[in-house]
């Protein structure tokens, strides 16, 4: 087992050469000509994760063909992918999809997860339903028994990826309980609506249609992956903690460059007291998220589901109020340029602004955390 210093020396590597990356094709301007060219092919820095990095094996076990990063190293790359507007599809296919994976082995699960390692696969993960309103056991889906496989019934809403995915990952109810099964997307019956979402990201609501699957097509046993769905929601919950982290040090970064240079009555603004003020207070509430959602991060794979849903969800809510205070400073600070799509603070602040609510609102973590402390 490698030591913490090992371990840190690691994940820096990760971030540096991630970031290197990033810097050369995945720049500003890059993305925003993929914008204007958007379509449901995988985004183009995809492959050089998998064939020139390798890193999208890195939080992974060894034996799985990882680096044994575990949850550090998810959240080493998500803020690192979250600096440069790039977390999709790595949330979907490494943090979500390739975790339920993990905990479901067997022959397809594995053979699935190698090509995922290798780039050849792109996971979503199609749980979410129009009535559920953030109740992960609130499905309606139906999966029924047909000879020697399933006919799976139902609508999924805001399947982040989807258009990119080539399997899906999805949660149907029967008599038996929540289960999960691996649609590949060309299976007929599925049918998509796809949709651009308001960051740059892509989405599809997806109906299955009396789809047909074979036996093999489950994950796990029948009825019993609630566990495993809770667990991999709050490993994604605190994935996009990390990434609002490098959201926010961009936005922090570009709102100091701008008050350093912008000049009122012959000295800079960043003079003034009442903005020194402003920015201490903006970069206090980054830095309590991104401290909390790293202490989380060490310890959520060994703790108890209601500790790890406790601690994940009081990250979650220190995040989403530190993503309202720096996104509105660093748009307040810019004035209205701050919101025009030529300027990267604009589409910066759209990310935070929806990662408050990704996964749920700080409402819906609050009452999460008192319903817990109260059972």
């Amino acid at each position: 087992m490698p030591t913490l210093t090992e371990q840190d020396d690691t994940l820096s590597m990760l971030r540096d050469s991630l970031a290197r990356y990033l810097d050369d094709r995945h720049g500003f301007e890059q993305r925003l000509h993929a914008l204007r060219h958007a379509g449901d092919a995988p985004p183009p820095f995809w492959q050089g994760l998998a064939r020139e990095l390798d890193l999208l094996g890195a939080a992974l076990p060894e034996a799985q063909g990882g680096l044994g990063g575990g949850m550090p190293a998810h959240l080493a790359l998500m803020e690192t992918l979250g600096g440069a507007l790039a977390a999709e599809p790595y949330l979907s296919t490494m943090v979500i999809g390739a975790g339920l994976l993990q905990r479901h082995p067997g022959a397809q699960a594995d053979a699935l997860l190698a090509r995922v390692v290798a780039g050849q696969a792109v996971l979503a993960f199609a749980h979410a339903e129009p009535q559920s309103r953030h109740d992960r056991a609130d499905v309606k889906s139906e999966l029924a028994r047909e000879g020697d496989g399933f006919l799976l019934d139902g609508r999924k809403a805001l399947v982040h990826a989807a258009p990119w995915a080539s399997r899906f990952l999805v949660s149907a109810r029967s008599a038996a309980g929540l289960s999960l099964l691996v649609v590949p997307a060309d299976t007929p019956g599925v049918r998509l609506r796809a949709y651009p979402t308001r960051d740059g990201g892509r989405a599809a609501d997806i109906a299955f249609d009396k789809v047909r699957l074979p036996a093999s097509a489950l994950l796990g046993e029948e009825g019993g992956a609630l566990p495993q769905i809770e667990q991999a929601l709050d490993e994604a919950t605190l994935a996009v903690c990390a990434e609002s982290v490098g959201v926010m040090r961009r936005l922090m970064r570009d709102t100091l460059d701008h008050v350093r240079q912008r000049k009122q009555f012959g000295v800079p603004i960043s003079s003034f007291q009442v903005l020194q003020h402003r920015l201490a207070d903006m970069h206090m509430a980054l830095e309590l998220a991104a401290a909390l959602t790293a202490s989380v991060g060490e310890a959520i794979g060994t703790a108890p589901p209601a500790e790890r849903a406790r601690a994940v969800s009081s990250a979650k809510v220190a995040a989403a109020k530190a993503c309202r205070a720096v996104g509105q400073g660093a748009v307040q600070l810019h004035g209205g340029m701050g919101m025009t799509e030529e300027l990267a603070v604009g589409h910066y602040v759209r990310r935070a602004t929806l990662i408050e609510g990704q996964f749920g609102p700080p409402s819906w973590h609050l009452r999460r955390v008192a319903r817990l402390r109260a059972g």
